[in-house]
């Protein structure tokens, strides 16, 4: 598809002018999230992730960043359900990143408590989600594909089965792998004419940068702003996390990494997760991601830590799920995109 045979892109989204609340006859009160609903909403999440199984758990942190997006309306683009008690019992939200160039998106997200389930809550904010993001996508003004995209783990049927009855299908998969520290480390030499150092500030924005350039040809990609680039490092790990310098003092490889606590509780094992990792084109095929994956897991070694883990695109033509398996990762859970094309 391309942007020159488009319809403009607010008659693609086909977004209403006003976004009704779901009915109250669900037995719920609407409002948008707030600040002051972080803790309480950080206990809802967690009961939707005890219930289906998933392998990690969103803390109060995370969530409160997400409230921060200065790029969000926040009380436009999320949505809180209580019940008489002004107990959380279901939410949503939509956010439409600012840097897109290639294809505007939407992502919605959400649950349900699970004692609330199968009283038709989640139809209902499934709903809601995806006429607010048409209505972010037609506000966008990007005369560009669209989608609205939503991530599941594999775990989490029931929200599997409610997109799938909203018209979004399954369109990419995605795998988290593991590694053991405890086993002897690869030996993956740092290329010549390239040196890895420790993450500092005056390295961030090149790292963002080459983080755009190396995945300006991957699908869902899109370029991160500064804005986007610093936000959501609520868990992020600077000492745990690398750049690769060239002659010119040019970062041309990164890796950044979260500390997850929260999710060692649930796994019974301490790990260091690889949240970003990247290599300009240039530098490509010279064993720069391995030598960066080498290091970071002598780093976490060197901490205490029992696992190195990482997240990839199953369809990556990068070959970077083969570069995993090389290097020792095994996948452990899994997870998929669904989405709309618009």
């Amino acid at each position: 598809m391309t942007t020159t045979s488009l319809p403009p892109i607010a008659e693609r989204a086909a977004a209403p002018a006003d976004v009704p609340l779901p009915d109250p006859s669900l037995g719920l009160t609407w409002r948008p999230i707030t600040r002051d609903d972080v803790l309480a909403l950080s206990a809802l999440v967690t009961r939707t992730e005890v219930a289906d199984g998933v392998p990690y758990r969103t803390v109060a942190e995370e969530i409160d960043e997400k409230l921060e997006s200065e790029w969000r309306d926040i009380p436009r683009d999320t949505l809180l359900g209580l019940d008489a008690d002004g107990v959380p019992r279901a939410w949503a939200e939509v956010d439409q990143p600012p840097g897109d160039t290639r294809v505007v998106r939407a992502f919605v997200g959400g649950g349900v408590d699970p004692d609330w389930r199968g009283r038709g809550v989640g139809r209902a904010i499934v709903a809601w989600s995806h006429a607010r993001a048409r209505q972010v996508l037609a506000a966008s003004g990007k005369e560009l594909p669209a989608r609205i995209a939503a991530y599941v783990p594999d775990e989490a049927q029931d929200a599997a089965r409610l997109l799938t009855r909203s018209g979004m299908t399954p369109v990419r998969y995605y795998a988290e792998m593991r590694r053991p520290l405890d086993a002897p480390l690869p030996d993956a030499p740092t290329p010549d004419g390239v040196r890895i150092v420790p993450w500092a500030p005056e390295h961030d924005e090149g790292a963002r940068l080459a983080h755009n350039a190396a995945f300006a040809d991957h699908w869902g990609s899109e370029p991160r702003n500064a804005a986007q680039w610093v936000h959501g490092r609520s868990m992020f790990a600077p000492t745990w996390s690398l750049v690769a310098l060239d002659g010119d003092d040019q970062v041309v490889g990164y890796l950044l990494s979260g500390r997850y606590e929260a999710d060692w509780e649930v796994t019974g094992h301490s790990a260091g997760y690889t949240d970003l990792l990247g290599v300009v084109r240039e530098w490509r095929g010279r064993g720069l991601a391995s030598a960066l994956l080498a290091t970071v897991m002598r780093v976490y070694r060197e901490d205490g830590i029992e696992y190195a883990e990482l997240s990839v695109d199953t369809a990556n033509r990068s070959g970077a799920h083969r570069l995993y398996t090389a290097l020792g990762y095994e996948v452990y859970a899994s997870s998929a995109m669904y989405a709309i094309e618009l």
